[in-house]
């Protein structure tokens, strides 16, 4: 018998090791490396099926003769594990929503405006995955924000807003009636805009190593830098466990310089988010642009957790650095540890706007297609008044804006902050009115005083708007009248872009829990926003339509 034939065992660690090197040969020199061998399993050869296996080759008896094959360990080969991901660590300022109020009590209702976008894109990345979103991350004011309208537009910089009032049938409660108030900035066109000087505060930390997260932010800011003229400059800061500068502040013209280190970005450590806003605003002041706008644009998830993470230290923070002439934009990544209630303080209190960008897409409308409205004001601390009168309107309610609630002294007072408005954007608000007669909401009280009929019995209100203008600490003021001159009898009849904005309006009310929506469903709200769709060049009306549609069916919770 010859004696040097191997064991059987031996030959089927040999054929294993062969075919594994093999297989990864033949996928090319570009394919990944085998998985990662995480753990083995043990097998033994059936004595009987060897032994049938090898009868062919006249091997049965030097088989017979053999000991038993010895257990090998072969390795079981498995995907490398997934990246860490959280769930339900999303944080949103919870705030309770805005009441009807009686006009003889409380006439007069004041707000900032408010221009950002992130509680829609938040929404759509929710119903994107099945889920609803939580009803704090609904913000109607941004839902409705989102979508530009056909305003008129003003005809001089000299007077930056036009206004546009309209009223209308309620489609969800019977007897009652919405007012829309719209704005449009004025448009500054391309050559006469102002240069830009921009340092991007960039979140590398560990918790941004998802591909929605450091990946997208790449990309999101790379696509802005493709907008920026030749004078235009850009500094990049950085944070994680610790912050630093990555780009001086550089020329655009040199763009492969600034995308080369954008490019070279990675993501690991803590979170050390104040000392980067610290560093960014101070590299922000030494470069500070006179004639220039002046911006932080920081993109980030919000989880900060190393030095300073008290919102309200933060927030005094950037308030005080607001007024060196910085302005502040806020890009929301990610979601599970997404931190809004931060983004938002940050945000409101740094003259600046907060947007959410959960796609490529998302990134190019608002750094490529609205990049004038992202990156240069018209005017700021904009702040609106409407006054009611209670001869013709019993109750009224705004439709969102609970973030943005003023007092009604702080309309007058230049001290008080307001949010801004950037180069041709639009503005909306909507209030539900109960007119004198109709459906009341809360009930007159038995010793109530009785009213007194006013001079302009014909009017449901009057609207006033201040804004300063972006290097002015001195507040302007525009007021309108509502009228019936711009009320129409049937919802059907109302401006094409009010009924729009209405189906926006009621998609949110019943994503926060339907408490004004009257009998309302997602079917009413398709019908309304299908009908008034109108042109719609990028597609957004159409994307609402299609989340209105997912929400019908999308799980109330993520599965953990």
């Amino acid at each position: 018998m010859p004696r040097f034939l191997p064991s059987i065992g031996l030959i089927g660690l040999a054929l294993a090791s062969c075919a594994g090197q093999d297989t990864h040969q033949m996928a090319g020199p570009n394919a990944p490396a085998p998985a990662q061998e995480i753990a083995v399993t043990a097998q033994r050869a059936d004595s009987a099926d060897a032994y049938r296996a090898h009868k062919a080759n006249g091997l049965a008896q030097t088989y017979a003769a053999a000991p038993p094959a010895p257990m090998i360990a072969m390795p079981e080969r498995r995907p490398w594990p997934p990246a860490y991901h959280d769930v339900g660590r999303d944080k949103f300022a919870n705030k309770e929503q805005n009441r009807f109020q009686i006009v003889r009590e409380q006439p007069v209702s004041t707000f900032s405006i408010d221009v950002d976008t992130a509680s829609y894109s938040f929404v759509r990345a929710s119903l994107n995955q099945n889920v609803l979103p939580q009803p704090a991350a609904v913000r109607p004011e941004e839902m409705i924000n989102y979508f530009p309208y056909d305003y008129a537009a003003p005809r001089s910089a000299a007077q930056p807003f036009a206004t546009n009032v309209a009223v209308f049938p309620s489609p969800w409660t019977a007897g009652r009636k919405l007012v829309r108030i719209g704005i449009r900035g004025y448009a500054v066109q391309r050559a006469a805009r102002p240069r830009a000087n921009l340092v991007f505060l960039i979140d590398t930390s560990g918790s941004m190593n998802e591909p929605n997260k450091l990946p997208l932010v790449k990309q999101s800011l790379s696509m802005l830098v493709g907008q920026l003229d030749p004078d235009d400059h850009v500094a990049i800061v950085t944070y994680a466990g610790s912050a630093g500068t990555v780009l001086e502040p550089t020329p655009a013209g040199q763009k492969n310089r600034i995308l080369d280190a954008i490019n070279r970005l990675g993501a690991g450590g803590g979170t050390a988010g104040a000392e980067g806003v610290r560093q960014a605003y101070a590299l922000a002041a030494a470069n500070l642009d006179p004639a220039g706008v002046n911006r932080v644009m920081l993109a980030t998830d919000g989880d900060f957790n190393i030095g300073i993470t008290n919102v309200d230290e933060l927030k005094g923070f950037v308030e005080r650095e607001r007024n060196k002439g910085i302005f502040l934009s806020v890009l929301g990544f990610g979601m599970g540890n997404y931190n809004d209630a931060l983004m938002q303080a940050l945000a409101q209190n740094g003259n600046g706007a907060a947007a959410y960008i959960d796609t490529l897409g998302e990134a190019r409308k608002t750094l490529v297609e609205e990049a004038g409205s992202t990156l240069f004001p018209i005017a700021k601390d904009v702040k609106i008044q409407v006054e009611f009168n209670p001869a013709t309107v019993a109750e009224y309610r705004l439709i969102g804006y609970e973030t943005r609630m003023l007092n009604r002294e702080d309309f007058d007072n230049d001290r008080v902050d307001a949010g801004d408005v950037g180069s041709g954007q639009t503005v909306t608000a909507l209030y539900e009115i109960v007119p004198v007669g109709g459906p009341r909401a809360v009930s007159d009280l038995r010793y109530a005083p009785s009213a007194k009929v006013p001079a302009g019995a014909g009017e449901y209100g009057f609207v006033k708007i201040r804004y300063k203008a972006p290097r002015s600490d001195r507040s302007q003021l525009i007021a309108t009248p509502i009228n019936r001159s711009v009320e129409v009898a049937r919802f059907e009849n109302a401006p094409l872009d009010a009924r729009f904005a209405t189906g926006v309006a009621a998609f949110a009310e019943l994503l926060r829990g339907g408490r004004y929506g009257g009998s309302l469903s997602y079917d009413d709200v398709l019908r309304i926003a299908t009908a008034a769709r109108g042109v719609d060049p990028f597609g957004y009306r159409g994307e609402f339509i299609q989340l209105v549609r997912a929400a019908r069916t999308a799980a109330s919770m993520q599965p953990l």
